[in-house]
């Protein structure tokens, strides 16, 4: 008699990862600092801990020793569905790899495995299915027609045809966020530097299909990374400027993946530009702000590519500008929860996890939780709304907002947009 197939396989998973899923000693550190687990009310199974040992029993099943003897022993469908929500309710926030005793690279692990069971037909997680086909469409998540992405751009701002310096505006902040847009490309224009844009030939960097397991889907992830390469080197530009965390890391870290092949041109963030700005001496302040604000690490930013101290430079020469450090920062902050496709699936979690960094931010006393990142500040903005509404103290006056919008503001510019 035939052994039957086993529930499971090994597909997108390496063997470094196959010997992480072992190397975990059940030590349960992560669990201590997993935001979503703890947003859910310490939901059963949804710990990073959790997942691991449940997936390497599935191993054991289909590819133990007893599997090899007797044959794998079957996984229900309903189990594998219900281990799919729940490696599908993380942000890929990256903090259970950071406190891990084995040094698990728990981000890429996430992502291996949201890959692995959507290759099965096992995710991913609710409206999460759309972001392949909207971008295929669309190039873009949102629906918008390409020449959408210029109507952002105000008369006054100058945006050359070629140019050494691109700015890569991002699919959230031109066609959702556009006074993100406006700032930066105000504050550019401010400082005399010249730049251009990809304008109708930007396409969305890949981010999100990448997050949620479905860059295989179509090829996509691989086509936008191509596409958006190729359209950047026909600008001539060597150095390519992000003000969005996603876009940047997605173009840091997973472009040269998909294309098989360094970048041809410098990836920057926008805060890290500014403050080499700032230490040349370039930067003529306007206006003060007379403000005391915290800043929050976007996990794109700070531990999936480790720029920490660009964005504190910036603000700490913002004049005006009182910073203040929430008690979890840097390498150890709590994700705002909008990442991992964790906002489009699982909104009420994502929403949760929001108004524990918020109350994190009222215990500094802060005016201004500010971010580097536009899924940050609309998820902290939506944390920060559902505080006021329950009368949390203090959630009634604070105001979340963008690095480049303060900056704007300090240059003594008009800031316009959503």
């Amino acid at each position: 008699m035939a052994k039957k197939a086993p529930s499971i396989d090994t597909k997108n998973l390496t063997g470094v990862q196959l010997m992480e899923l072992d190397s975990c000693t059940r030590c349960g550190e992560c669990v201590k600092w997993c935001p979503t687990y703890a947003a859910s009310g310490q939901k059963p199974g949804l710990a990073p801990r959790d997942k691991i040992l449940r997936w390497r029993q599935y191993m054991n099943k289909s590819y133990g020793l007893k599997a090899k003897i007797f044959g794998p022993t079957e996984i229900p469908q309903s189990e594998l569905e219900e281990f799919k929500d729940d490696v599908h309710g993380c942000t890929t926030c990256g903090i259970c790899g950071t406190v891990c005793e084995s040094g698990i690279n728990t981000v890429e692990l996430w992502e291996a495995l949201r890959a692995n069971l959507v290759k099965q037909g096992i995710g991913p997680y609710g409206k999460q299915s759309m972001f392949p086909k909207l971008v295929n469409q669309y190039n873009n998540p949102y629906l918008a027609a390409p020449e959408d992405r210029l109507k952002w751009i105000p008369d006054d701002v100058k945006i050359a045809e070629k140019a050494n310096i691109l700015y890569f505006g991002g699919c959230t902040a031109e066609l959702r966020q556009t006074k993100l847009a406006v700032a930066t490309a105000r504050v550019l224009n401010k400082l005399g530097i010249e730049f251009t844009m990809l304008g109708e030939e930007e396409w969305c960097c890949g981010s999100a299909m990448i997050r949620t397991g479905q860059a295989h889907i179509e090829d996509i992830a691989r086509r936008v990374a191509a596409h958006n390469v190729e359209a950047i080197k026909a600008k001539g530009a060597t150095k390519v400027l992000y003000a969005c965390a996603g876009c940047f890391r997605a173009s840091k870290v997973d472009w040269p993946r998909q294309i098989g092949e360094e970048l041809p041109f410098e990836v920057v963030h926008i805060t890290e530009f500014l403050a080499d700005l700032i230490k040349k001496d370039k930067i003529k302040w306007e206006k003060s702000i007379d403000k005391t604000v915290t800043y929050h690490d976007p996990c794109h930013l700070g531990r999936h590519v480790g720029v920490y101290d660009a964005p504190r430079y910036v603000l700490e020469h913002i004049p005006g500008v009182k910073f203040v450090e929430m008690g979890r920062v840097k390498e150890f902050q709590r994700c705002c929860g909008a990442g991992g496709g964790v906002k489009a699936g699982i909104p009420d979690l994502a929403l949760g996890v929001a108004e524990s960094r918020v109350e994190d931010a009222l215990a500094t006393n802060a005016d201004i939780l500010s971010s580097a990142c536009p899924f940050c500040k609309r998820n902290l903005q939506d944390g920060t709304a559902s505080l006021k509404d329950k009368n949390t103290p203090g959630a009634e006056k604070l105001e979340v907002e963008d690095i480049i919008v303060l900056v704007a503001e300090a240059l003594g510019l008009e800031v316009i947009g959503e």
